[in-house]
């Protein structure tokens, strides 16, 4: 008897052209969708897929054509299977939502877990990077949603909020030497705002250097706040620990961006995906009106009431 899994994985490989894609797809690392794959060839005895180097160049033997052919048309009557006995209503809808690397652990954590207790029959498949990573994922099809950082209103998307950015460092008087070259701890290539850091002192002619580099928001923090360089964060991501360092010499004004909520495109969304988008904008709105000024001195003044009466 065949495995549907290995099935499963065979037909990723072959619709995505690419073993890391396939991975994602079923929700199963590289090396298992490898090991897949061979166990198949192994059931036949016969070379299925003739792999290269080159990114994409995953071609079918003929073996692996038929194979492909067979595939399809076994997994299609397994889902009519699931729908006739019922299943699907029981199965859990699935959304794989894209979010940047600098979105707090703890609001990302707090905001899944609340989003499950109100929707038990929702999953929520999540996947961080720098939106350089995310975009593609998502005009691919294999993310739903994505929180991404972009330029102000830079594109469609289900709604955006302004991001202020802010210089950061250990102390107050880091970096106050404008004539040394300014200690950076950036995230690569590719990322919002190491281009905007960048373009702010090149405009100011200030001189700098990148002291630290890192894919990771622990990382960025963990370099400056030891004091070996200043980043330039969103507002909302910079800890109380850390000393906001605009206004000061040296420090140019750097335009805000934008979070935007993007879903893709190329399809119409599901009843589960339109639940993830509503619960993800209302409880940014709600987190932004209790860290504005004005709410906070609203709130103060209730209170005040309050104990007056």
């Amino acid at each position: 008897m065949l495995d549907i899994d290995l099935l499963q994985s065979f037909v990723a490989v072959v619709e995505s052209r690419s073993f890391t894609r396939a991975a994602e797809r079923v929700h199963r690392t590289q090396s298992t969708v490898s090991q897949q794959i061979r166990k198949l060839e192994d059931v036949f005895g016969a070379e299925l897929m003739k792999r290269t180097t080159a990114a994409g160049q995953i071609s079918l033997t003929e073996d692996g054509e038929v194979l492909l052919n067979y595939s399809q048309r076994i997994l299609m009557l397994a889902r009519e299977l699931e729908h006739a006995i019922g299943k699907r209503k029981s199965a859990k809808a699935i959304v794989r939502l894209g979010l940047p690397e600098d979105f707090k652990a703890e609001s990302l954590t707090n905001l899944l877990v609340e989003f499950s207790s109100e929707h038990p029959h929702i999953r929520v498949d999540t996947i961080c990077g720098l939106t350089a990573e995310v975009e593609p994922l998502l005009s691919s099809g294999e993310l739903d949603l994505a929180l991404m950082k972009r330029e102000v209103q830079s594109g469609p998307c289900v709604e955006s909020w302004p991001e202020e950015l802010v210089w950061v460092g250990k102390t107050r008087d880091i970096g106050s030497q404008t004539s040394e070259p300014l200690p950076l701890a950036l995230f690569p290539q590719g990322c919002l705002y190491r281009e905007r850091a960048i373009h702010a002192l090149e405009m100011q002619k200030r001189p700098w250097r990148i002291a630290y580099a890192s894919a990771s928001l622990t990382g960025i923090l963990a370099a400056v706040s030891s004091g070996l360089a200043v980043t330039l964060l969103a507002k909302s991501a910079a800890p109380p620990t850390l000393s906001v360092l605009n206004g000061r010499p040296g420090f140019p004004d750097v335009p805000a961006t934008e979070v935007a909520l993007v879903a893709r495109k190329d399809q119409a969304q599901s009843p589960a995906v339109e639940y993830l988008a509503n619960f993800i904008c209302s409880s940014i709105r709600k987190r932004r009106t209790e860290m504005s000024p004005l709410a906070n001195q609203q709130g103060r003044a209730r209170k005040l009431a309050a104990l007056g009466n």
